[in-house]
C-alpha cells in the first residue's frame, strides 16, 4: 500500500529542505505544490501564468487548479509507493479532495507533521532567501550561502529574490497562511495523525525528529 505524508509548515520554516531530506531517505518522491507552479510559470503555459498572478501577490491559488496538478503528479509511475506533500493541501475542502484523491491510488494521508516558528523568525529566513534563474536553486544568506556570492554553486546561473520573498509579501503570505491553514491543523489534529516539530532547531535536528515520527509509517 502506497504511504502519504502532508508535511505542513509555514512559508520559511524549511518545509521544501525537509522533504527533500526525506525523500532521500524513505525513498518517496517529494510532491512540491511550489514547484509545479514553477515548471508552468517558467515554461509560460496558461496555468503557470494564472498561478502566477496569485503567487506574485502573495496569495493562493484555487483548489480546481492545485488538485488537478496534484493529481496529475501523483499518477507519474515513480510515485507508486507514495509521496509526501509539501505546499499542498491548505484547507479542509483541499483535505477532503486529497482523502478522494488518494483512494484512487490505493491510499490515504498517514501521518501530518506540522513544522512550527513564530512569524519573527519566518520573515527573517524567507527575505534572506535567494533563488537560481537557471534552475530555481534555493541559497540562505545564513543557513545556505552560495560559494560565490549572487551566483548557484550547481551551474553558475545569477541568483535572485522571488517577488514573493520580499518582507511586505513574506508578512501577507504567513497571515494568510495561518488564518486558512489553521482549521486544517484542527482537521489533521482531530484524526490524531498530526505531530508537531519544533522547526526553530538546527537543520539536521528537525530531519531528526521528522524520520522518528515517520518510521511508524514508512514500510
Amino acid at each position: 500500500m502506497a504511504t502519504f505524508i502532508v508535511l505542513l509548515g509555514p512559508p520559511g520554516v524549511g518545509k521544501g529542505t525537509q522533504a527533500k531530506f526525506l525523500a532521500q531517505e524513505t525513498g518517496l518522491m517529494h510532491v512540491s505544490s511550489g514547484d509545479l507552479f514553477r515548471e508552468n510559470i517558467k515554461n509560460q503555459t496558461d496555468l503557470g501564468k494564472l498561478a502566477k498572478s496569485f503567487i506574485d501577490k502573495g496569495e493562493l491559488v484555487p483548489d480546481d487548479v492545485t488538485v488537478a496538478m496534484i493529481k496529475n503528479r501523483l499518477a507519474s509511475p515513480d510515485c507508486k509507493a507514495g509521496a509526501i506533500l509539501d505546499g499542498f493541501p491548505r484547507t479542509p475542502v483541499q483535505a477532503d479532495a486529497l482523502h478522494k484523491m488518494l483512494a484512487d491510488f490505493k491510499g490515504d494521508v498517514d501521518l501530518v507533521p506540522f513544522i512550527t516558528a513564530s512569524p519573527d523568525v519566518l520573515i527573517e529566513r524567507v527575505s534572506s532567501r535567494w533563488t537560481c534563474r537557471a534552475m530555481g536553486h534555493v541559497y540562505h544568506e545564513k543557513f545556505n550561502p552560495p560559494k560565490v556570492a549572487g551566483k548557484c554553486d550547481v551551474d553558475g546561473s545569477e541568483l535572485y529574490q522571488r517577488e514573493d520573498d520580499n518582507p511586505e509579501t513574506v508578512a501577507r503570505r504567513i497571515k494568510i497562511y495561518f488564518e486558512q491553514t489553521a482549521p486544517l491543523i484542527d482537521y489533521y489534529r482531530s484524526q490524531k495523525i498530526l505531530v508537531e516539530i519544533d522547526g526553530t532547531q538546527p537543520i539536521d535536528k528537525v530531519t531528526d525528529a521528522l524520520l522518528s515520527v515517520m518510521k511508524k509509517v514508512v514500510n
